[in-house]
C-alpha cells in the first residue's frame, strides 16, 4: 500500500516501501543467499541492478514513442509500468514487471496504454487521496494499519 498510495509517479515511488515489507524481503533474500551461497559480488550486482531498474521504470520520464516501443521488448519502461499504478483495477492488475517485460507478455498481464492516456490517468489508491497522509513518513507507515483495504485492486479479478 505504501508503494501504490503515492499520488505522483516518479523515481521516489520506486523507493517507497513499508519497513515491514523491506524487512520481510531482506529475510527472504538472506535465506535464499544462505541456501544457494552466491558470491557476495553477485548479491551486490543483483541489488544494484534491482534498485537501478526500479528507479528507472518509476522515473517520470518521457521517451519518444518509437524508442519506448522498442525498449519494451527488453526492459520495463516508465510508461509501461506507470499503467500498473493507475486507480483503475484492470490497469493496476497489469504490467507487474519492474525489470523484464516478458512475464507480463507470457502471462497475459501486459497492457499497452491506460484507457484515459498517461496525462489524464489517476495514480495512487482511491481510499488515500489526502496528500498529508500519503506523503509524510508517519502517515505512510500507518497506512497498512489504519487505512483498511478499501478498493485496493491488486490481485482482484473484478474490473471497473
Amino acid at each position: 500500500m505504501v508503494h501504490h498510495a503515492d499520488l505522483d509517479f516518479d523515481v521516489t515511488t520506486g523507493l517507497r516501501f513499508h519497513t515491514f515489507e523491506i524487512l520481510l524481503s531482506l529475510g527472504i533474500k538472506g535465506a535464499v543467499a544462505l541456501l544457494v551461497g552466491p558470491p557476495v559480488l553477485a548479491i551486490i550486482r543483483f541489488e544494484v541492478l534491482l534498485n537501478g531498474t526500479a528507479m528507472f521504470n518509476h522515473g517520470n520520464v518521457r521517451m519518444p514513442a518509437p524508442l519506448d516501443r522498442l525498449l519494451r521488448w527488453i526492459v520495463v519502461t516508465p510508461d509501461m509500468h506507470r499503467v500498473h499504478h493507475s486507480v483503475v483495477a484492470s490497469e493496476t492488475n497489469s504490467n507487474f514487471g519492474f525489470n523484464l517485460p516478458w512475464w507480463d507478455y507470457l502471462l497475459g498481464t501486459y497492457r499497452d496504454q491506460p484507457a484515459e492516456g498517461h496525462e489524464e490517468m489517476t495514480i495512487g489508491l482511491l481510499q488515500f487521496r489526502d496528500e498529508r497522509r500519503v506523503e509524510r513518513l508517519h502517515g505512510m507507515l500507518l497506512l497498512s494499519f489504519t487505512g483498511g483495504l478499501g478498493d485496493y485492486p491488486i490481485g482482484r479479478r473484478n474490473t471497473r
